[in-house]
């Protein structure tokens, strides 16, 4: 499957260390808006917002668990996106991510949508 996915290149690798989540634009015009954090030196890939209230997972923690969610202390698995605490019900979206030569790479599905709603990327302009 990861040979039919087009991954596009999201940051250096020293850009998120152990125990970070950064948020991130890719994609044309910066359409998606991911968080990724790293845990046990494994970088993860997920949407940035929180499926409870649209709260951004950027602005949360990595925990042993998974990523914390700053706003009401939700939980998810970095590897499936679902919850792991409440109040979120529902699962987070996850995106392949692979980490090659010091450079950090994602890969949106095909068809896929970005979650949550759209947020102007700092400086921008737009």
């Amino acid at each position: 499957m990861e040979n039919e996915l087009e991954f596009l290149y999201v940051a250096r690798s020293g850009q998120v260390p152990e125990g970070v989540v950064r948020r991130f634009f890719v994609g044309d015009d910066d359409q998606w808006e991911i968080a990724v954090a790293r845990s046990e030196g494994e970088v993860h890939a997920m949407s940035n917002y929180c499926t409870h209230l649209d709260c951004l997972l950027s602005s949360g923690r990595v925990t042993e668990d998974g990523l914390l969610c700053s706003c009401h202390g939700s939980v998810f698995d970095y590897a499936d996106g679902e919850p792991l605490s409440p109040p979120a019900t529902k699962p987070i979206e996850i995106y392949p991510i692979k980490e090659e030569d010091g450079r950090i790479w994602v890969a949106i599905p095909p068809g896929a949508r970005p979650p949550g709603p759209r947020r102007r990327r700092a400086g921008s302009g737009r």
